[in-house]
């Protein structure tokens, strides 16, 4: 256990009369305020956590993707690895659909950086439009009747995820009113990553303009998270040198965590989570890389 700093929207900043975030990096439409709080090392208690508990949980699960820097590697190998991986993991699973992933790399060059905001990258209206936007009308009519999840599948890439480590916030010590809907801005495109996918932004991220950081010109909304506010109730949990080797599942939505419509009691429904900067991270880690792929769970 140690005591970390944790960045929390801080809604009274807002210049916007709906805050808004971009996913390229820097810009918003409020400020961060810094908490100190407890975060404790689970490394040892893993199996206590899951995603119906907690919302998250944590197993060894070696890839056979190493390096995560070819696009269709990714695409072609590595979602099947994960398809896989939830489908022997999570009870019931009918259907993965994969519909984004993100590579960050702690590095000056890089266009995404790992995030320091307690945040839940997806609210319960963007996920009902994820289904709708990636299967057909029918088939996601059909789907959206039963129960369906986001599910955020995070590894650590070729060194442990000692520097900017990820923390989970247990979602049994969090209020539904401690979430606030945020709008999350695209750079406008008119490219598209590989033929016949113009509406992916996979491998389109360039580094933003220092000059329109605050600036929505040239972006549009095209999903919606959910800030946090601060609670001294939320506990906070991570795995201290989280190994390639290792995986995390992040629930994003569940259709049947507790609260929503045919929700069923003590289901987590999300679960938050932010990088921060681990004090006892020896000086000389290497910067963090990682990915995360965002599934669409469909269940029996």
């Amino acid at each position: 256990m140690t005591t970390a700093t944790f960045k929390y929207i801080d809604l009274s900043s807002s210049t916007a009369p709906k805050p808004w975030t971009k996913v390229d990096g820097p810009g918003a439409s409020f400020k961060l305020r810094d908490y100190q709080r407890l975060v404790h090392d689970i490394r040892d208690s893993t199996s206590d956590f899951t995603t119906d508990n907690s919302g998250f949980a944590i197993y060894n699960s070696p890839a056979q993707e190493k390096s995560f820097t070819d696009e269709k590697a990714v695409r072609e190998g590595y979602y099947s690895e994960v398809e896989s991986l939830l489908k022997s993991r999570l009870s019931g699973v009918k259907k993965v659909v994969i519909f984004d992933h993100t590579i960050r790399r702690r590095q000056k060059d890089a266009p995404r950086q790992p995030v320091q905001q307690v945040h839940v990258d997806q609210t319960p209206g963007a996920a009902a439009v994820r289904v709708r936007r990636h299967l057909p009308a029918a088939e996601a009519e059909e789907l959206l009747k039963g129960r369906y999840q986001i599910i955020n599948v995070w590894r650590p890439i070729e060194n442990a995820a000692s520097d900017f480590p990820l923390a989970v916030v247990d979602w049994r010590s969090t209020q539904p009113k401690d979430f606030i809907p945020v709008d999350l801005l695209y750079p406008k495109r008119s490219d598209s990553p590989m033929e016949g996918d113009a509406d992916d932004d996979r491998g389109k991220e360039k580094l933003p303009d220092p000059e329109s950081y605050y600036s929505t010109e040239g972006y549009e909304v095209k999903g919606e998270t959910l800030g946090v506010a601060a609670s001294d109730q939320h506990k906070f949990y991570y795995v201290k040198d989280m190994t390639p080797d290792e995986v995390m599942l992040l629930k994003c939505f569940d259709s049947r965590g507790e609260g929503m419509p045919g929700g069923w009691d003590g289901e987590a429904v999300r679960t938050p989570h932010t990088a921060f900067i681990d004090p006892q991270t020896k000086a000389d880690a290497p910067g963090r890389q990682s990915i995360e792929v965002r599934c669409l769970v469909f269940y029996e």
